[in-house]
C-alpha cells in the first residue's frame, strides 16, 4: 500500500518567511491548459448593481462588423504567445454576447477557428439575457458553434426584477429558459439572493422555480454592493446579515438534496456538468482574453504574464486601427504566485491536487508549506492525503484563509 503523504502539523516559521528558496522564474515543465475569453462590453442598459465593463451605445447603435474585426485582429495579434496550444473553451462574456447578431458570432467563431487550433470537444459558451430578441437567436447561436449558454436570469420576481434594473420580467426569463433547453443541452442559470427586501421565502421561491426546468447547472451570487455603482451610492434596503447568511446555507442546502454538487464559491452542477472554462481559471490555467477590458494570463519558458486591453470599446476600437491592443502587461513574480494560484485554487470547495502547485506555478511545494500549516492549525484547510481543501471554516472566511498566502 503506498503511504499517505500529508503535511505534518508543525509550529510555522516566523511569518513572513518563504518555505525554501524560490528560483528567479517559475519553472515549468509545460504550459497549463488554455482557453479563450471574448469580451463584449454592450448591454441595452446598465444594471444599478454591476460593476462589469459593461455600456450601453451611445445612439443605440453598437459597431458589431468593425467590434468584430477588431477581436480578430486582436486574436491575430497575440498568435505568437499561443503559438501551437491548442485551445480547450471558448467563454463570451460582457456586457450582453448575445446582443450580436446570429451571422455576426458565426463570423467571429468562423474567425476563431481559422486562426486557432481547436479542441473537438471544446466547451464555447455564451452568456445571454433572456430579453424576447436575444431568445429569438438561440437556435441560430447553437448553429453557428455555442454548445453551452448561460442565461443571466437573477430572479424570476417582477419586483426584484425591477428593483435591480433589470429590463425583462419573470415570465420572459421562462420562455427564454425553455427556448435554450429546446436548443441546448448545457444551460446555466445565474441567481442572485439577498437582493432588496427580499425574504428567505422569496429567494427559495426562485431556486426552486430554477429548479424545475431541470437544468444541471446554477451559479447563485449574494448581491454585493461593489464600489463605482448606483447601488453603492445609493444602498437599497438589503436583507441583514444573518438572514443573508440563511438565504446562503438554506439555498447551499435545497441544492444539494436536488444532488447539486456544490463545488465552486457560487457555482453548483450535477456530476459531470460543471463548467470546464470556469475550472480552467480556478486551477490555475492559460487564458487568452481579447476585446475591450478583457484580462488574460499566460505562461512560458519566460514566466507568466498577466494581460489587460483598452478597457474602453471606443479606445479599443482606435486601438484595433494600429494593432495596439494591450493597455497593461505585467509578469507575475514568483513572490506572487503563491497568493495568486491559491486565490483561484481554494475557490474550488474540493480543493487541488498538491502535484497542481507545482506543475501550474512552476514553483516547489515548500512554498507554501509554512503558510498551509498555519491555516491548517487554525482549521480553514483539510489535508486528505494529496488532497488540499478548504475547511467549511475555510469557505466561510476565504479572505482570511488567502490572506496567509500574501508576502511583504
Amino acid at each position: 500500500m503506498n503511504e499517505r503523504r500529508i503535511i505534518p502539523l508543525a509550529v510555522a516559521p516566523a511569518a513572513g518567511k518563504a518555505s525554501g528558496d524560490l528560483p528567479e522564474r517559475p519553472q515549468l515543465a509545460s504550459p497549463p491548459p488554455l482557453a479563450l475569453y471574448v469580451h463584449y462590453p454592450w448591454c441595452v442598459k446598465k444594471c444599478p448593481y454591476c460593476d462589469f465593463n459593461s455600456h450601453a451605445p451611445r445612439g443605440g447603435e453598437i459597431p458589431e462588423a468593425a467590434y468584430i474585426d477588431a477581436l480578430l485582429t486582436d486574436l491575430e495579434s497575440a498568435l505568437p504567445q499561443v503559438w501551437g496550444r491548442r485551445v480547450h473553451s471558448i467563454f463570451f462574456g460582457g456586457g450582453t454576447p448575445s446582443l450580436m447578431s446570429a451571422q455576426g458570432l458565426d463570423r467571429l467563431l468562423t474567425g476563431i477557428r481559422t486562426l486557432l487550433p481547436l479542441d473537438p470537444m471544446a466547451e464555447v459558451t455564451l452568456e445571454a439575457n433572456p430579453g424576447t430578441v436575444e431568445a429569438a437567436r438561440f437556435r441560430d447561436f447553437r448553429a453557428a458553434g455555442v454548445n453551452r449558454l448561460s442565461l443571466g436570469i437573477q430572479s424570476f420576481d417582477d419586483r426584484r426584477l425591477v428593483r435591480l434594473g433589470r429590463i425583462h420580467g419573470g415570465d420572459e426569463a421562462r420562455r427564454a429558459i425553455d427556448t435554450a433547453l429546446a436548443h441546448f443541452e448545457r444551460v446555466n442559470l445565474d441567481l442572485m439572493y439577498a437582493l432588496p427586501e427580499q425574504t428567505l421565502a422569496e429567494a427559495l421561491a426562485d431556486l426552486d422555480t430554477a429548479l424545475a426546468f431541470g437544468v444541471t447547472h446554477l451559479s447563485c451570487y449574494h448581491l454585493t454592493l461593489e464600489p463605482n455603482t448606483p447601488f453603492a451610492h445609493e444602498p437599497p434596503p438589503l436583507p441583514d446579515d444573518d438572514l443573508s447568511a440563511d438565504m446562503q446555507e438554506a439555498i447551499e442546502e435545497r441544492l444539494a438534496g436536488a444532488g447539486f454538487r456544490h463545488y465552486e464559491t457560487s457555482a453548483f452542477a450535477k456530476p459531470g456538468q460543471e463548467c470546464r472554462h470556469n475550472l480552467n481559471y480556478w486551477t490555475f490555467g492559460d487564458y487568452l482574453g481579447i476585446g475591450a477590458g478583457a484580462h488574460g494570463k499566460l505562461s512560458s519558458h519566460a514566466g507568466i504574464v498577466r494581460e489587460m486591453r483598452h478597457k474602453h470599446p471606443a479606445r479599443y476600437l482606435e486601438g484595433a486601427q494600429r494593432r495596439e491592443f494591450v493597455q497593461e502587461r505585467r509578469e507575475v513574480g514568483v513572490a506572487e504566485l503563491p497568493f495568486e494560484f491559491m486565490m483561484n485554487a481554494l475557490r474550488l470547495t474540493g480543493g487541488f491536487p498538491r502535484r497542481l502547485f507545482a506543475e501550474r506555478t512552476g514553483l516547489p511545494f515548500a512554498a507554501i508549506e509554512t503558510e498551509l500549516i498555519a491555516a491548517r492549525q487554525r482549521g480553514l484547510v483539510q489535508v486528505d492525503g494529496d488532497e488540499i481543501r478548504p475547511s467549511e471554516q475555510g469557505r466561510r472566511f476565504l479572505n482570511d484563509l488567502l490572506t496567509l498566502f500574501l508576502r511583504d
